[in-house]
């Protein structure tokens, strides 16, 4: 019945806000990765991940579909609740859907579902100066947030497709005081995608909370990728940033634990997965 008391029995206790925070603080990498499925999530967290995502890739990766954007907040809810029940020391956090935010009152409510129904811990929406006041309304709310600057894919149509962000200097300049913003409007956490090392550097070095990078380089808090591209499931081109972690490995187990060990021992990224 107390399931939180029970856990702090447990070897290592679940990860909330605070342990990431203390990670940063500490030096400590922060692994992460997505997941959509329980049995999938057994793994991911039986290899020690410590942020379990149920992000919106889902549309490309479980449903098929070309870009993010016609995944709902249903669909999330689904998925969240099926890797809810999978984890037992990781965060879950879940990716607001394309459109599910665009007022403070909406952002609230679909928010609310995401941790009631879905068992989400933190949410994640794509942000900007224009999200600051939705960050603002959710952390007022006690609603823990991760905020997602550089490349957003729910506005790929909007930009003109998968590109590195932040490499014109007013561009990357434009990032990191939105990142300060963010942060200071109640983020908890922001994600980093598709930008130079350096953007991810000093966006890392200029904030109090954690940077988890996806193609941001090493030196960013923590890393997170897509399950299904370091289990060399996705087909055709993949991003510079992921890298195959299946290969040499006799299980998928096997495959996340070794991602797990070169994201705390800095080995990932190396080079050639970084944008300069």
């Amino acid at each position: 019945m107390y399931t939180q008391l029970e856990q702090r029995g447990m070897p290592e206790p679940p990860v909330n806000v605070s342990t990431l925070q203390k990670m940063k603080l500490q030096g400590v990498p922060i692994a992460c990765l997505t997941a959509y499925d329980a049995s999938y999530a057994v793994l991911v967290d039986a290899a020690g991940t410590d942020l379990v995502l149920v992000g919106d890739s889902l549309g490309m990766v479980i449903q098929g579909h070309d870009t993010t954007v016609p995944v709902t907040v249903n669909d999330i809810i689904y998925h969240c609740r099926t890797v809810a029940r999978g984890l037992r020391r990781a965060f879950l956090v879940a990716d607001m859907p394309f459109m599910s935010y665009t007022k403070p009152g909406m952002a609230l409510e679909n928010a609310v579902r995401l941790m009631q129904e879905g068992g989400a811990m933190m949410v994640k929406l794509e942000s900007g100066d224009d999200q600051v006041g939705i960050v603002e309304h959710l952390a007022k709310h006690d609603i823990p947030v991760c905020a997602h600057l550089g490349l957003k894919p729910q506005s790929v149509h909007k930009i003109g497709g998968f590109k590195v962000q932040g490499r014109d200097v007013d561009k990357a300049a434009e990032m990191l005081n939105s990142a300060k913003r963010l942060q200071d409007a109640g983020a908890d956490i922001v994600l980093l995608e598709c930008v130079p090392n350096e953007v991810g550097k000093s966006i890392t070095s200029a904030l109090q909370v954690p940077v988890i990078g996806i193609g941001a380089g090493p030196d960013v808090d923590g890393q997170i990728l897509v399950l299904y591209d370091i289990l060399d499931i996705t087909q055709g081109r993949t991003p510079k940033f992921v890298k195959n972690f299946q290969a040499g490995c006799d299980s998928p187990l096997n495959a996340i634990s070794s991602y797990v060990r070169e994201v705390k021992a800095r080995d990932y990224p190396a080079p050639e997965h970084c944008f300069s």
